[in-house]
């Protein structure tokens, strides 16, 4: 009887320890890629360009999905709900549709 314990825990182990290295390395490269400081010659390349420019911005535009509040749109591109309000001065929040397209930025 502990012969096949010991033969379904040989058997299922190996793939177990695999998925849990492949997870493991999946969210270190996930948080490395995500993360928010720059380090190195890059960071203080782009804060001196950055410092001495003012970038254009073009307006973006987002469409409506179904379900999806303005609120959902306003944490979805860090933004208040008061402030898609004031970019789109036509649109009522109760009446959103599926497909609207409204202003972002």
């Amino acid at each position: 009887m502990e012969r096949g314990r010991q033969a379904r825990v040989t058997r299922y182990a190996a793939p177990a320890a695999f998925l849990a290295a492949v997870t493991i390395a999946v969210l270190l490269v996930r948080s490395a890629l995500h993360s928010s400081s720059p380090t190195g010659p890059a960071a203080t390349t782009t804060a001196s360009t950055t410092a001495s420019t003012t970038p254009h911005v073009r307006p973006g535009y987002y469409r409506l999905h179904a379900g999806e509040t303005i609120s959902d749109v306003a944490l979805r591109f860090h933004t208040t709900v008061e402030r898609l309000l004031a970019l789109n001065p036509r649109i009522k929040p109760t009446e959103l549709r599926v497909g609207q397209r409204i202003r972002v930025r």
